[in-house]
């Protein structure tokens, strides 16, 4: 099923155009091809540091399956409702579980869930298929835990929405249990060379030479249709339920469009949920972006819906 969100009121309208003018100014100079990697992750740490994480929730370092990371976790809970695994974006280059905290504690104020976020080795230092090693082991550890399959999901924006998938189909292939559910915020799911299209005015995180540069570091001589590195080009069939939400402003809107289809094909469970004049990941703007507390209120429902309530 795909939805259309309706659009935003005066005020929201405001605040939205304010925080487009915001991420064009200092994401789409840190995210510039040609920029070195190093000086990339220390500029996205730096404006990542100006977003607020939900108040209530705190961050706990941890280590599940060798791989670093942290749980973010609401305070005051009597019990959890299951146990989710965050794969956070950044073109498989940059990115850490510090930059995505307004996100990621937003979502364990929402789910009442253990949300453990990865901090997945990254390209060009690991190329792939590294990130895909560390999402399955994190992702088997959190089992060894206690975490019951029929209470987990796994969620991840742009490439780690792409990682979420291609851990899907691993785990799959592998014979290990699923999760109960898949959410993927605008997914990077093709690392090749698709025609997206007219790259759209509204844009304000992403650019084609950008995440071409990156997805040459991160396949690092591999094949682009490998379905682990691009998972839009894999057998679909038997994965979880599955929620994409994308904005309409954004590259990446055709690859989400692509997969809803392919999923749909597949016999997979799919929502598409698209959001008018919003950008790349737009849901790191909750608490400040309405249609973001809209987009997070709908991931509770549906996860609440397969297992996690």
């Amino acid at each position: 099923m795909t939805q259309a969100i309706p659009g935003e009121n005066r005020l929201e309208r405001l605040v939205a155009a304010v925080l487009r003018t915001v991420l064009r100014a200092t994401l789409l100079p840190t995210f510039r091809a040609g920029r070195p990697i190093p000086e990339q992750r220390r500029r996205l740490a730096l404006v990542t540091r100006l977003t607020l994480p939900a108040r209530g929730v705190d961050f706990t370092a941890a280590t599940r399956g060798g791989v670093s990371g942290e749980f973010a976790q609401a305070r005051g809970l009597a019990t959890t409702r299951g146990t989710v695994l965050y794969l956070h974006g950044g073109a498989y280059c940059v990115g850490s579980p510090a930059t995505h905290r307004a996100i990621t504690s937003h979502l364990a104020r929402r789910t009442a869930a253990r949300v453990f976020v990865a901090d997945y080795r990254l390209a060009p230092e690991h190329p792939f298929p590294a990130a895909v090693d560390d999402a399955v082991a994190a992702y088997r550890a959190l089992l060894r835990d206690g975490c019951s399959t029929g209470h987990s999901a796994i969620i991840g924006d742009s490439a780690g929405g792409g990682l979420a998938l291609a851990t899907a189909l691993r785990l799959r292939d592998l014979g290990e249990p699923l999760p109960a559910a898949l959410v993927l915020f605008s997914p990077w799911v093709d690392l090749g060379t698709p025609d997206r299209g007219v790259e759209p005015a509204g844009e304000a995180m992403l650019s084609r030479a950008w995440t071409a540069e990156c997805a040459r570091l991160y396949l690092g001589g591999r094949d682009s249709s490998d379905p682990l590195a691009s998972p839009i080009n894999g057998e679909l069939r038997g994965l979880p339920p599955t929620l994409v939400q994308v904005g309409q402003d954004e590259l990446l809107l055709p690859d989400a469009r692509r997969l809803h289809s392919a999923l749909a094909a597949a016999e997979v469970p799919v929502e598409l949920q698209e959001y008018p004049r919003r950008w790349h990941v737009f849901q790191v703007n909750a608490g400040v972006l309405a249609d973001a507390d809209r987009a997070l209120a709908a991931v509770a429902r549906f996860l609440g819906e397969h297992g996690l309530n």
